[in-house]
């Protein structure tokens, strides 16, 4: 019977990386796991801020840093690289009026001669070539705009109000609270009688706004659908109130935001948009969500799945049954 043939020794070299490689493992099981830091949670009404739009996520996108060189009106920046920025989110004053003036200067006031930081949570295309961005100033800022973006800024002291059109659904609550202290201070363009909020059971008013843009408050007094429309009616004569008309084909979007037309009979509502006239009227037709909202604060969306408040000159009907 052979012999086992014995098993060659190591060699000093293969023995020495064996030891090192032990002791390395070992170190290893010493150190500690390192762990992701928590994420800090922004402070509330910051929505629009630049902690939101560029978060570590990648979510939004900074477009650009660099110095605005001029203003040239109450929604647009020049910066110093040539770019021309249009604000999103907001509607100023005309531009050829005391209150555009006023509202140009006190944006100047805040950006000119300063290094900002454009973001877009959507991107929103522009025909003209313009870069349309939400901002804000780097750097240490100057007081007003603490409170987050520009937008934020201009709409807290009356200098302009909240668009039809706001295509970053997360900046809508923060621009709106915003706008809604503005009006209860009768700030800025909220104290001139062009830009104020027109009450709903004034059509006359709201017809000499007639091509543009205006906010109109006040209670729904019925809602009706004709065709392929929907009308929200502020008066009992439809022909001449002012009402906001609705396409049926958007009335489940607005059901997803929260808004059922159906439901707001009975309701104080503020609407927002382009004055026009059809049959005597005046009318502001209704294509996107934020262009309505309950007239109370934080009221974009809650409370619009609740029942309407019964009409006091609707009796209650009978009782049926024990």
């Amino acid at each position: 019977m052979p012999l086992p043939r014995p098993r060659p020794r190591p060699s000093a070299r293969a023995a020495t990386a064996a030891l090192a490689a032990l002791a390395m493992a070992s170190a290893l099981a010493m150190v500690p796991a390192v762990r992701p830091a928590p994420a800090v949670a922004e402070p509330a009404g910051l929505s629009c801020g630049l902690a939101e739009i560029e978060p570590a996520t990648g979510a939004g996108a900074t477009v650009a840093r660099a110095t605005v060189a001029a203003v040239p009106d109450a929604r647009t920046l020049l910066l110093a690289d040539g770019r021309e920025v249009l604000l999103a989110g907001l509607a100023p004053a005309s531009a050829d009026t005391p209150a555009g003036r006023t509202a140009r200067a006190a944006l100047a006031g805040l950006v000119e001669g300063r290094p900002v930081v454009l973001a877009q949570g959507t991107p929103i295309p522009d025909r003209w070539g313009r870069t349309v961005a939400w901002v804000t100033v780097a750097g240490d800022p100057p007081g007003p705009l603490r409170l987050g973006t520009l937008q934020l800024a201009l709409l807290a002291q009356g200098h302009a109000r909240v668009a039809a059109r706001v295509e970053d659904e997360a900046c809508r609550p923060a621009l709106r609270a915003a706008e809604r202290a503005a009006r209860a201070a009768n700030l800025g363009l909220w104290a001139d009688p062009v830009y104020a909020a027109v009450p709903a059971a004034q059509p006359a008013e709201i017809l000499k706004r007639r091509g543009r843009f205006a906010v109109v408050v006040g209670p729904v007094d019925s809602v009706r659908e004709s065709g392929g429309t929907i009308y929200l009616n502020f008066g009992r004569r439809w022909a001449e109130g002012f009402a906001a008309t609705i396409p049926k084909r958007i009335e489940r979007t607005l059901a997803v935001a929260g808004l059922v037309p159906g439901r707001l009979a009975g309701r104080r509502v503020e609407v927002r948009g382009v004055v026009e006239q059809r049959g005597g009227g005046p009318r502001i037709e209704i294509l996107r969500a934020e262009q309505l909202a309950l007239d109370a604060p934080g009221g974009d969306a809650p409370g619009m799945h609740e029942a309407p408040e019964r009409r006091p000159d609707r009796p209650r009907p009978p009782r049926m049954g024990p």
